[in-house]
């Protein structure tokens, strides 16, 4: 596609589409975009680009006609836009078809995909060939990350070289093409970090996930490679065909990278790996959660296999600082630390308490969950969910998102999930609104609490309102609240 081509994006506020607006207008297209509402964070990302936002949808915003109009795999036949491009016969395509034609047609793609962690992982990745780049030529990435990577604060990078980084979603591509988006990235080296049931609204069940997963191995070529952890049995079964190398990484000794030593001490974890029982690397990061030490070595298994050296692998793994909405500390506020996770999954919110237990060991730790993900709406998980929940000394669950959208068969029961934790002896409430929620977080929550709020949505502003109100709190009925609530005051920690 030559440059100075105009193009458009309908749904262009998703993070995957705003990101490949950003790409394309770095490659020197000009691009417009439509949403229903223009929403935070990646409309802020748009106008900081200078790319404007139509709203709502309309026909009007496709006049003149584009040259080509990308179909975000959000929008669905009724859409007023989508159907003026198939009447009128316009150009259009999708997300997943641009990304290989424009980027990653003739480079090096590098992919990262799983169930969970495959984010994060990314980051890390491009973080990698960063770091490499400020000393050996031929490392400059370029990538496409499904999150905001804080060592860079953007979410893609459009480079000359001759890498591209891609997080590889399993998720369905367009409404005229129901395969994963993955497909159409081709990788010529892969990660695969986990294989499990997931996207409930898209995969019947565990075995349509891993025939999705299956077939990207497919794609693999023989000169390829693939890193997989061993501690998936559901991703072995899917590398079982790979025509290339598969070089397993976790804590088993048979694997090829394996994890071993591992120590963490608050937020700050150090190990070594053994590459095939044999010394290779010793690493430290600044993140917390053993599951990130296993990212971590995907990358720089990955990385090394490419030709990057260790010592800018190591490097770059120390002053790695993780992404955006992973275990990110949102405010510290009189001694309570809050803390956002994007946890779309049983399995994720296992990890992500597992990791702050570890980060601030003896603090009382609350899990503050919005069941929003497709996943997680639904009640497949229930028990699981239990589960990942009682690892928290105080749960609370707010009203399933948008519960009218899942049939009632299928529908998460927040009261059997509140239940089940009660007969564990955990304290557990079900408050359907964030006010309520703000409201008894502020009145319990003393100095040295840590509050995990689990959404991968905006969960009705909490992440601001919460702050908001403990320092109100503070400022203001100190003395009242422990009288009325029984909780210790909130006090100014001491050193």
């Amino acid at each position: 596609m030559q440059a100075n081509k105009h193009i458009h994006l309908i749904g262009i506020c998703g993070t995957a589409m705003a990101s490949l607006a950003g790409l394309l207008q770095q490659k020197g297209h000009r691009i417009t975009g439509s949403d229903q509402a223009a929403y935070p964070p990646m409309s802020n990302l748009l106008a900081s680009l200078g790319i404007p936002i139509a709203e709502p949808f309309a026909e009007a915003n496709l006049q003149p006609a584009p040259d080509l109009t990308i179909i975000g795999n959000a929008i669905s036949r009724g859409n007023a836009e989508l159907e003026h491009v198939l009447d009128r016969k316009l150009p259009f395509t999708s997300m997943a078809q641009v990304i290989h034609d424009e980027f990653l047609a003739g480079r090096e793609s590098l992919v990262v995909s799983g169930t969970h962690g495959k984010t994060t992982t990314t980051s890390m990745l491009a973080w990698i060939y960063e770091v490499a780049s400020r000393r050996h030529a031929g490392f400059t990435p370029s990538f496409l990350i499904g999150g905001v990577a804080e060592n860079f604060g953007t979410s893609f990078q459009y480079k000359p070289g001759k890498a591209f980084i891609i997080e590889g979603d399993e998720y369905d591509t367009a409404f005229f093409d129901k395969g994963p988006k993955f497909m159409h990235y081709f990788p010529d080296a892969l990660i695969l970090t986990h294989v499990e049931f997931d996207h409930a609204d898209i995969y019947l069940d565990l075995d349509a996930v891993k025939t999705a997963f299956r077939r990207l191995v497919n794609l693999v070529p023989r000169r390829g490679r693939i890193v997989a952890f061993d501690a998936s049995p559901h991703l072995r079964d899917c590398v079982q065909k790979a025509l290339c190398p598969v070089e397993f990484y976790g804590a088993r000794p048979d694997s090829a990278w394996q994890v071993v030593d591992l120590v963490q001490q608050g937020g700050i974890m150090q190990w070594k790996v053994l590459r095939y029982g044999a010394p290779w690397a010793e690493f430290r990061m600044q993140l917390a959660g053993e599951h990130n030490a296993f990212n971590a070595t995907a990358a720089a298994a990955l990385a090394v296999g490419q030709g990057v050296p260790l010592a800018a692998i190591t490097e770059a793994l120390a002053s790695f600082r993780s992404v955006k909405r992973r275990l990110e500390v949102r405010a510290q506020v009189h001694g309570v630390t809050i803390i956002d996770d994007f946890a779309h999954h049983p399995t994720a919110i296992r990890e992500t308490l597992r990791a702050l237990r570890g980060a601030y060991p003896g603090a009382r730790l609350w899990a503050v969950l919005e069941p929003r993900s497709n996943t997680l709406r639904r009640n497949v998980f229930e028990h699981e969910l239990v589960e990942s929940l009682a690892l928290a000394d105080q749960i609370v669950m707010a009203q399933v998102f948008k519960s009218e959208a899942v049939p009632e068969a299928e529908r998460l029961q927040p009261e059997r999930v509140i239940a089940a934790l009660e007969q564990q002896g955990k304290p557990a409430h079900l408050i359907p609104g964030v006010a309520g929620i703000v409201a008894r977080i502020a009145a319990e929550a003393r100095p040295g609490d840590v509050v995990a709020i689990l959404s991968n949505g905006g969960f009705d502003g909490i992440y601001e309102k919460l702050p908001h109100a403990l320092q109100e709190r503070v400022e203001n009925q100190p003395s009242q609240d422990h009288a009325t609530h029984g909780a210790a005051p909130m006090q100014e920690p001491r050193g």
